[in-house]
């Protein structure tokens, strides 16, 4: 693919844009996007909560009967299907809103230079003529021409289908990067020549950089049991219409109850309201910084058994300082007597990619990068104008970039008319590669003495939680790519600390308690992740740690033997954590996984959840996630666990409650009918209760704060049924006895001789009141209704409110009275009402209570 007429003149300047010019230009060109199929209007999502066949059954009938004189009937039955109708489209407009808002802020980003600074943008306002930086790692946002480069190899496998990584040169035909292709090696400067819909990308109209919106097992789970539901109450319905027919009443009419049963019974919306219930779900680990990639990821999470962290940055603060160097063979602590000369110095802030501003008269803000090359630098240079004089007369002529395979990085550097090459990197693997060592500025043989001196310092460095650097350079045989890193002079470590973050100790705390085990895996040496991971209480004993080239040495088999046993795994390779992913999952763990580089994506993709990191994360590794961790801390994975098992436990609430009701709703009903009874309630009445009940309360349900015992409890099966520790038993026994209770009461009214529209009345009222009973009941599977705290949830007894004011007004209010055929009460009726409807209740609850006290 070439290039050869550019659309635009852009400019030449290395320093970018400015504002006013990229403003220009985005009115010119437009948004840096893709154009993405239309979202359904609100107008159409609306109209689409009627396409059902049942309330298509019912506006039909209720349309004949007002053509048959039953006007009033018939409008306020079209009244509460609207109404029904309204409460679908928020919660499913709600849902649309809420994806939405997570696609904005996962949309990828940008590192470009604007006004002569590096600043990180939204990559839709990205414009021709940007000059944009790339690292391993970052997907392109754009049509670029490379500027200048170093070791850029880059996957154009979604364009070309080629899996082989393309090399890329600024000096070269082939110097044109796609959108959508990433990074696999090395860095570059580019300056963007295409956006939108005039890159490669936009000619083939494939939206990427999209948050995938799967639909939720739980959902489909639901989704199947709702049509056996439907298939079971249509039946039921049928019997009831029938059983009516057979006594001699009005075959419009039971055909109308049988309808508007159906309606009441089918728990349609509960799909709906568990997706509600996850999007809302979604936006509450978005207020604790974990934004859900994938809306399957809520269920799962409160299934995590396992979760595998990062060190760096995720338990720790990522704030490295230098504390101890090892130089001339001898240990130091003060580093003010370190001279420019030194080579020290040298190889820690040339062989570095950080970036430098110096507006900032503190060194400290001067700096920007990775906190550990950052620490580097700082620990020697005390003010800004040494740093600048440091530098003002190197040129950097080559680098191989650092990769978590190699452990290292080197840069070639000119300096005083020579080519010098700087090495940095893990002890081990630096050291290996030296065959001299600098003291007192003269190079001796790296033998003896001297090695066991620095590796007993690097060891006990390591013991005292200290990361160790090294550093080593060389002068000649820099032609030869392949010899770089050999021969080397050895000059020195330094020892830095990352402190653990406060809050990850008491998440790993958490932790222990809900039954989750942690394994912390760390690229650094041994010493020092057993000493983070004693303090964090991660691990008690070195028999708990495992080295890379440890598990090297095990088979699959062997791993998964020791896997669980393991804490802590040190030194190890993106590949590992693959090997340690697979041999937890074999064991039958649920495993969390963080991962931040382009070769985590493999591990992040194969764990139950993948977890990437918001800041340091590569856009690969954040697109093979399933969540990502806005603050790349660990203390957020854990509050993320926490809340999917809210939300999981939430949904158990709300299924228990409207099966229930909708159950005793269904066998008020059929048990009339079946004893030839009179019909307890019209048609009117019924879907009043479907409006009255299902509802409000339910989706309050869907966001009750957690209880006590949320995060004490062991993790659930990933395969366990929603209906799992007796729900569905308590489901039916609940179900039935509201509507035995419904049925008592009609009965009740019959032995004391009131008039049919006094025993409806109070069997609605019966109805309506034992299920906004029951849906305090529903918040705790454990504790009784005495022992609920009421006022914990806001939202569930203002639902439970606007329900009751809903009943008074029906059967007080003189029109709707008219309208629903109701009759006003007096304090007898509500004390029947309240007895039928409470006594279940508080029966169930002193049994809870009283069972649960001894």
């Amino acid at each position: 693919m070439t290039k050869n007429n550019y659309a635009v003149e852009i400019s030449t300047r290395l320093e970018g844009l400015n504002d006013k010019e990229a403003e220009k230009l985005l009115e010119k060109f437009g948004l840096n996007e893709i154009e993405s199929k239309k979202q359904i209007s609100a107008f159409k999502l609306f109209l689409s909560q009627f396409n059902d066949f049942i309330i298509w059954v019912l506006i039909g009938a209720t349309l004949l009967s007002g053509f048959m004189g039953e006007k009033a009937d018939a409008i306020t039955i079209l009244i509460i299907v609207v109404m029904n109708a309204i409460l679908g489209f928020i919660q499913e407009y709600k849902t649309e809103k809420s994806l939405e808002a997570l696609k904005e802020l996962a949309a990828p980003t940008a590192k470009v230079i604007r006004n002569g600074k590096i600043k990180i943008m939204k990559a839709e306002y990205l414009v021709p003529g940007d000059v944009v930086i790339f690292e391993i790692g970052d997907r392109i946002p754009a049509d670029c021409i490379i500027i200048e480069e170093s070791n850029l190899l880059i996957d154009e496998s979604l364009l070309t289908g080629e899996s082989v990584g393309v090399s890329k040169s600024s000096n070269s035909n082939n110097n044109l990067i796609y959108m959508g292709t990433t990074v696999l090696r090395g860095k570059a400067k580019a300056k963007v020549i295409d956006t939108g819909m005039n890159t490669e990308m936009g000619k083939i109209a494939n939206m990427l950089n999209n948050i995938e919106v799967e639909k939720s097992p739980l959902k489909q789970r639901l989704a199947s049991l709702g049509k056996i539901l439907v298939v079971a109450c249509i039946a039921i319905c049928v019997v009831v219409t029938l059983l009516g027919i057979i006594r001699g009443q009005d075959k419009y009419q039971m055909f109308l109850v049988g309808v508007s049963l159906a309606v009441a019974a089918i728990p349609e919306g509960l799909p709906a309201i568990v997706t509600v219930s996850l999007a809302l779900g979604v936006s509450g680990m978005l207020k604790r910084n974990a934004l859900i990639r994938k809306l399957p990821a809520v269920e799962t999470l409160g299934c995590t058994s396992v979760i595998c962290s990062d060190k760096t940055g995720t338990l720790t603060e990522n704030n490295m300082k230098v504390r101890k160097v090892l130089y001339n063979n001898e240990i130091y602590t003060d580093f003010s007597t370190f001279n420019n000369a030194n080579k020290l110095l040298k190889a820690f802030t040339y062989c570095n990619d950080i970036n430098f501003d110096f507006k900032y008269n503190k060194i400290e803000k001067c700096l920007f990068g990775d906190p550990t090359e950052t620490a580097l630098v700082k620990a020697f240079f005390y003010e800004k104008n040494r740093l600048i004089n440091f530098l003002k007369d190197i040129k950097r002529v080559y680098d191989i970039p650092f990769d978590s395979t190699r452990k290292m990085m080197s840069v070639i550097v000119r300096e005083n008319g020579k080519k010098i090459c700087y090495v940095k990197g893990a002890p081990e693997r630096i050291i290996e590669r030296c065959k001299y060592i600098l003291i007192n500025d003269k190079i001796v043989p790296f033998e003896g003495r001297y090695r066991l001196n620095v590796l007993k310092q690097v060891d006990k460095m390591s013991s005292e939680a200290l990361r160790c650097i090294a550093a080593a350079y060389k002068i000649d045989n820099l032609v030869n790519n392949s010899s770089i890193e050999r021969d080397l002079i050895f000059i020195g470590v330094a020892g830095m600390i990352d402190p653990p973050r406060k809050e990850a100790f008491n998440a790993v705390q958490k932790c222990a308690t809900a039954g989750i085990k942690v394994i912390m895996i760390t690229g650094d040496h041994r010493n020092t992740a057993f000493a983070v991971g004693k303090e964090l209480n991660i691990c008690s004993s070195s028999n708990e740690v495992m080295t890379g080239s440890e598990l090297d040495n095990l088979n699959d088999k062997e791993l998964r033997k020791i896997v669980d046993r393991i804490r802590v795994f040190a030194r190890v390779s993106p590949k590992h954590k693959l090997r340690i992913v697979k041999a937890l999952k074999k064991k039958g763990y649920v495993v969390s996984m963080t991962g931040d580089g382009v070769n985590d994506a493999p591990a992040v993709k194969e764990a139950d959840i993948g977890i990437s990191m918001g800041i340091s994360g590569t856009d690969v590794t954040k697109e093979a996630s399933s969540m990502i961790l806005l603050d790349d801390n660990f203390a957020t994975i854990v509050s993320a666990v926490e809340e999917g098992r809210v939300i999981y436990d939430n949904i158990r609430k709300f299924i228990r409650y409207l099966l229930s009701c909708n159950l005793g709703e269904v066998l008020t009903m059929f048990l009339s009918s079946l004893f030839y009874l009179e019909t307890p309630l019209l048609p009117i009445q019924i879907l009043f209760v479907n409006l009255a009940t299902d509802g409000l309360p339910a989706l309050a349900l869907g966001i009750d704060p957690p209880e006590d015992d949320v995060m004490v409890r062991k993790p659930r099966e990933k395969d366990e049924s929603i209906f799992a520790n007796r729900l569905s038993e308590k489901i039916v026994i609940r179900g039935t006895l509201i509507g035995i209770c419904t049925i008592f009461t009609f009965l009740v009214g019959k032995y004391y001789g009131m008039s049919i529209e006094t025993c409806r009345t109070l069997a609605l009222g019966t109805l309506i009141m034992s299920q906004l009973l029951h849906v305090f009941e529903c918040r705790s599977e454990k504790c009784s209704i005495f022992q609920i705290k009421l006022f914990t949830n806001m939202y569930l007894v203002g639902a439970v409110l606007v329900s009751i004011i809903m009943l008074l007004l029906i059967i007080y209010v003189p029109f709707l009275r008219m309208v629903f055929h109701t009759v006003p009460l007096n304090i007898g009726h509500w004390l029947i009402i309240v007895f039928f409807s409470s006594v279940v209740a508080f029966a169930n609850g002193l049994y809870i209570f009283l069972t649960h006290k001894n």
